[in-house]
């Protein structure tokens, strides 16, 4: 199951403008922010409609899709919390930033909370992994070796950890499960694949945000 937030519907839906290709402060200024202190890009801001603070650091190797994701979302927020017929304002948006690194590789993983008026807040997981030895990025497509099934493996562990944290045994059904698209979301370190699910994806929505870490060598063999 899986919820979408108002603010993330209109950013696939419309043709939003991102900031000129930009890297480190250059990338940071041209969100609005400004440098703070461990490399990190903070754009803050407010009126009588939203308030929106955001926190990512800067450094990483493929940065540019980071700050075009960032300034598309920011973009259909605001115009969500403008438009003439929204209520119960002020709207908030807040977004924070983890990092991750192995030998071979770099992951963000954004963070996103917003609240635009209705019953409940959405937050959701938007991660970015890049190989930097073969100066590439990394989509679940292409994070196992081929000819492997990784799910098959892969979700009886997901269940497991969550069923273990949440006490919501038999929860996950199996079509979600084995739905890739629920997997997009993750870090890599030297021991480990940190899967990201948002508020509503495999488990209800009263559950909230959730993370499931994997122990490399318990998982089919990766192609990094």
């Amino acid at each position: 199951m899986r919820t979408v937030s108002l603010a993330a519907v209109l950013v696939g839906a419309m043709i939003l403008t991102a900031p000129p290709a930009a890297a480190g402060p250059e990338a940071c200024t041209a969100l609005g922010g400004v440098i703070e202190a461990g490399d990190i890009c903070g754009v803050h801001a407010s009126d009588p409609a939203y308030t929106m603070d955001v926190t990512f650091p800067l450094g990483y190797p493929d940065e540019q899709v980071i700050i075009d994701y960032l300034g598309q979302t920011r973009d259909g927020f605001v115009r969500v919390a403008q438009a003439p017929d929204a209520r119960n304002l002020p709207y908030e948006m807040d977004v924070s930033a983890q990092s991750f690194a192995s030998a071979q590789t770099r992951s963000v993983v954004l963070t996103l909370f917003q609240s635009v008026g209705g019953a409940h807040p959405t937050t959701w997981y938007k991660s970015f992994t890049f190989d930097v030895s073969q100066n590439r990025p990394v989509t679940f497509d292409m994070l196992f070796a081929p000819d492997t099934k990784p799910l098959q493996e892969i979700f009886p562990l997901v269940q497991r950890q969550l069923e273990k944290d949440t006490i919501l045994a038999g929860s996950i059904s199996p079509g979600d499960g084995l739905d890739p698209s629920h997997y997009q979301n993750f870090a890599v370190t030297d021991d480990a694949v940190i899967f990201f699910f948002g508020r509503g994806e495999l488990l209800p929505s009263y559950v909230g945000e959730t993370s499931v870490t994997l122990p490399r060598n318990e998982i089919p063999p990766l192609q990094l």
